[in-house]
């Protein structure tokens, strides 16, 4: 049995980790800790819990192995870090920093101390995008020449544990960033992970269009981010991420070939579709994607389990997780200098 802490009781660890940890059969939830004391109290008491009144004495706890880090985005880095030290195995909730000087010492710090380090990048698991990877692998349609992918809908302040305009997600000094390192992030590790190549250039816009503040202000983050990605082996194509979709979410993904165009979630009927040049049609049916509305079980917490039960590598690992974090850094930057932006270290 596999001794759990939580590091952050908001919104996704009330809907996903401590719900999925808790019918896993391999895993106990030990701990819980939170800046606000009274809401992990609260959580403690519903899942048979300690609530901690400080990081420390959580992480002082024999009985925890591993922790899920829940927090904004801010303290991913010091709380992934500070587990680590103290011998634990980390999930890391997406972003997984905000610097890559951040994300690089997560990694470093999970070597150093022989623990697994995983980010909770769930788009990779979920089970049309397992199948799409391995239809693009076995060459059905061909060699990638283009795509475009989207991840849109009507904002956190629509989701967060703190809904309304105060949410910490509209705060730079809390969030760091916006829209693309929230919603960015998903769909520049996807397109890597689908393609099976690494982005190595990008040119990006990124704007606050929308989204305003508690007195009326625009936000003080991203609230819409259009990119232009190039990849290492000739593909280009295009990356949107958006909190301004304020009718049906769009979490769709086109990828076209020498030999077809597939389709990911975007035709409505089959999650997986694909038109190849004789206009034939494959279709694939598997479970709809996961939406803010209709959670379900995203397969980051059992694959963590298992991974820290067996010995075994994280199916993604921060080390993983780089090179789609210095996209969204390279992407940000292009936007703020006007100019394309070229990643050496995915070359």
């Amino acid at each position: 049995m596999i001794g759990i802490g939580i590091i952050g009781c908001g919104k996704i660890s009330q809907v996903r980790h401590l719900p999925e940890y808790r019918d896993n059969p391999d895993a106990k939830i030990i701990g819980l800790f939170d800046i606000n004391y009274e809401r992990a109290k609260a959580l403690a008491e519903e899942y048979g819990a300690t609530a901690y009144k400080s990081l420390d004495k959580l992480l002082a706890d024999e009985r925890i192995d591993a922790v899920s880090v829940c927090t904004a985005n801010y303290n991913h880095c010091e709380a992934t870090v500070k587990a680590l030290e103290a011998g634990k195995h980390v999930l890391c909730e997406k972003p997984m920093a905000t610097s890559i000087e951040e994300c690089e010492q997560m990694v470093r710090a999970a070597a150093k101390n022989k623990k697994k380090l995983m980010i909770g990048m769930n788009q990779r698991l979920a089970k049309a995008h397992i199948r799409a990877k391995k239809l693009i692998d076995q060459g059905e349609i061909g060699r990638v020449l283009t795509f475009r992918t989207i991840f849109g809908h009507s904002g956190p302040e629509n989701w967060s544990v703190d809904p309304g305009k105060g949410t910490w997600f509209f705060d730079k000094n809390k969030a760091a960033m916006g829209v693309m390192a929230d919603l960015g992030i998903h769909k520049t590790d996807l397109i890597q992970y689908l393609v099976g190549d690494k982005i190595v250039a990008v040119t990006s816009k990124l704007s606050t269009i929308d989204k305003t503040d508690l007195v009326g202000k625009p936000i003080s983050v991203d609230d819409n981010a259009v990119c232009v990605y190039e990849m290492k082996g000739g593909a280009v194509g295009t990356m949107i991420a958006s909190w301004t979709y304020y009718g049906e979410e769009d979490n769709s993904t086109v990828i076209i070939g020498t030999k077809g165009t597939m389709r990911i979630y975007d035709s409505g009927k089959y999650p997986v579709e694909i038109r190849n040049i004789e206009h034939e049609k494959i279709m694939v049916n598997v479970e709809a994607i996961q939406t803010n509305d209709n959670q379900t079980k995203s397969g980051v917490i059992d694959a963590f389990v298992k991974c820290v039960r067996t010995d075994t590598e994280p199916p993604i690992t921060g080390k993983d997780v780089l090179a789609a974090m210095r996209v969204v850094f390279a992407g940000i930057k292009s936007s703020e200098e006007g100019c394309r932006v070229e990643i050496p270290e995915n070359m």
